[in-house]
């Protein structure tokens, strides 16, 4: 039985972000069926959205192929939305995004999710692979961004159109970890997620960017943001300290350059780093914006959160290696929503 309508944590919406990790020893089929797990769990408990990131060339990372993985997660499911934590704009061709979610957006009406970023999601030389040329920086993303609005726009009469996708109305969302996507969803009067998670430094420095040059659109008369939170939940701290580093060490095998698959959880992590890295990981748990602990440690740090950035929406990442923990987690944030 789904629930009538969704929950909601201290008076705002919680949803979950989700990169279909690929656990050392397994393959990308079993992550999907734990993604699918998933989405249908936290679904039942009344989270708002169930969103893909789009990561390339990371053997730890299943959802480069984003579009598709969106409408298997819709597909198994009823009634949350299913989106785009982000599509990388640049590497695509606005009229093939256009058409991609046009087409989910037809089979799943009124659950689709657009979010969008410019990052490439990946390393130069992938970049490359992607794109066949770099000449796309980046910097042209608000000429993308406004082409793949025009395909959406029932009134346009331009020689190109995207069928599926023309007259949808399939809300489009800004994602970004800097001013530059801050800036732009304001100016544009679209919805816009931070992505804090990753990012916490800047984000009140965003979000003060976002809402003080909000201009209204027809989507949207108001701001709206929503941050990226890690939040890692079990029954005791000293369960939840251990569960993390599994992220502790994904974090650092980015930093180094080498990406593998997630790994499980190992009991003496600083064993393993150096000084330098143990400062960098301390510092990162001192944010608010990334949150290990037992229920009240963790509702506890939510609220803080919640109170320093005046958030309308928390898009929550749980990276967690054993999938019944990481359900787990979800249940033990479920469990405070009303």
């Amino acid at each position: 039985m789904l629930p009538n309508k969704v929950r909601k944590f201290n008076n705002i919406p919680l949803s979950v972000l989700d990169l279909s990790p690929i656990n050392e020893g397994s393959h990308a089929g079993q992550s999907f069926e734990n993604s699918v797990e998933l989405a249908q769990h936290v679904e039942r408990w009344g989270f708002n959205r169930y969103w893909l990131a789009e990561h390339h060339n990371m053997p730890g990372i299943g959802s480069s192929a984003t579009s598709l993985l969106i409408g298997h997660i819709a597909n198994a499911t009823e009634r949350i939305r299913v989106g785009s934590g982000g599509i990388m704009l640049p590497n695509h061709a606005p009229l093939v995004i256009a058409e991609q979610f046009g087409t989910l957006e037809s089979i799943y009406p009124g659950r689709i999710d657009l979010g969008l970023g410019r990052a490439p999601g990946s390393d130069q030389a992938t970049a490359y692979a992607l794109r066949r040329s770099l000449q796309s920086s980046g910097d042209d993303f608000p000429d993308q961004l406004a082409e793949l609005q025009s395909y959406f726009d029932p009134s346009q009469t331009a020689r190109v159109r995207a069928f599926p996708g023309e007259g949808l109305k399939i809300p489009i969302w800004l994602l970004g970890s800097s001013g530059f996507s801050a800036q732009l969803a304001a100016q544009k009067g679209l919805p816009f997620s931070f992505a804090s998670h990753f990012s916490s430094d800047f984000t009140i420095p965003a979000l003060q960017i976002y809402h003080q040059h909000f201009t209204p659109s027809n989507v949207l008369k108001e701001p709206y943001a929503m941050l990226g939170v890690n939040v890692i939940a079990a029954e005791t701290d000293e369960k939840a300290m251990w569960l993390a580093t599994s992220q502790q060490q994904q974090m650092f095998s980015l930093m180094q350059g080498k990406p593998t698959q997630f790994k499980p959880p190992i009991d003496d992590i600083n064993a393993t780093w150096t000084l330098q890295e143990q400062a960098t990981f301390q510092k990162t748990l001192a944010t608010n914006s990334t949150i290990v602990g037992n229920p009240d440690t963790v509702k506890r740090k939510m609220e803080s959160f919640l109170n320093q950035t005046k958030a309308n929406e928390l898009i929550v990442n749980s990276a967690i290696f054993d999938h019944e923990d990481r359900i787990r987690s979800y249940e033990i944030i479920a469990s405070m929503m009303t």
